[in-house]
């Protein structure tokens, strides 16, 4: 899409602010009015398209994006993206562990127990590890208190937690993100523990590291607005 606009600003709104472009508001793709309730977090999707050249390159506005998940996604179904996200921690990548190498073994003890051992504490769930990829129950009071932890976030929360969860396989990393325990280069080096152990015993694909560093970058700025979005 061609860019058709000049100016770009900021403007309070019910309970918010909207993002105007020549002084109309942006619509979200669903035709809502694109407003955050942040006023940092507005003037950062502002910046994104204030940003823009020529034509209009959605992939370098992922606030944008994020923000319009929220809007259109999100807040019309709450329960759908909530579930999303429990399933992860039904199944949380933290929770299975190699059964080999030993040096693998260590590795995950090392970096993935003092973030169960943390989740257990801020939460109250404690989650049960296994080695291998057989299915792991995970106990119900545990799944609980994730289910609590999950729909405390508001809507623009909820669509961050949900692409970060995504993009990691494990909803301990993404609370832990969204908590600030971790940063996001943290998280992913936390999510991509196994591959990187095998990166270092086997060399690195470069298709791979290209899609590491794509997932990366897409991790940060989920940070990033998970930030401006709590002011």
């Amino acid at each position: 899409m061609k860019r058709f606009y000049k100016d770009v600003s900021v403007a309070p709104t019910d309970g918010g602010f909207a993002i105007l472009l020549d002084g109309k508001p942006v619509k979200t793709p669903s035709r809502a009015v694109l407003a955050v309730q942040s006023q940092m977090l507005a003037e950062a999707v502002a910046e994104e398209w204030r940003g823009q050249g020529e034509d209009i390159d959605p992939a370098a506005m992922p606030l944008t994006r994020l923000a319009n998940t929220a809007i259109d996604i999100v807040a019309a179904d709450r329960g759908k993206t909530a579930n999303q996200i429990l399933a992860y921690g039904r199944s949380d990548l933290l929770a299975y562990r190699a059964a080999e190498p030993e040096a693998l073994v260590a590795r995950q003890n090392r970096d993935w127990n003092p973030l169960l051992d943390w989740l257990s504490e801020r939460y109250g769930a404690r989650l049960v590890t296994g080695r291998g990829v057989a299915f792991v129950d995970q106990p119900g009071e545990a799944l609980v208190a994730l289910d609590s932890a999950v729909w405390a976030h508001d809507d623009f929360m909820l669509a961050a937690l949900h692409n970060a969860t995504t993009i990691m396989g494990s909803l301990v990393l993404a609370l832990a993100l969204a908590e600030r325990r971790l940063d996001a280069r943290a998280a992913f080096a936390a999510s991509t523990l196994d591959e990187s152990f095998q990166a270092e015993r086997w060399g690195h694909d470069a298709e791979a590291a290209g899609r590491h560093a794509r997932l990366a970058a897409e991790l940060a700025a989920t940070e990033r607005f998970m930030r401006l979005a709590r002011g």
